[in-house]
């Protein structure tokens, strides 16, 4: 298992976009760093600047993502 990150929102970042950007989470993710952040989804969609998101350590943190491979002509 990994160490939580602490991750900064800047100007006008939502929570799903904050957490793909900065951390390569996506969707499946929301409901632990909600969980983690007490009070986080009061804030509103767009987070105010500066607010600190904690993304606790996963169990599978330290397996890699593969994404499905998109292919636009077959």
């Amino acid at each position: 298992m990994g160490a939580e990150q602490r991750l900064t929102a800047k100007a006008g970042d939502k929570l799903d976009l904050l957490l793909w950007r900065e951390a390569g989470l996506g969707i499946a993710d929301l409901a632990r760093v909600l969980d983690a952040n007490p009070g986080l989804a009061a804030l509103g969609p767009i987070l105010p600047l500066g607010t600190v998101v904690i993304v606790p350590a996963s169990a599978d943190a330290g397996t890699a993502r593969v994404l499905p491979l998109v292919q636009l002509w077959s």
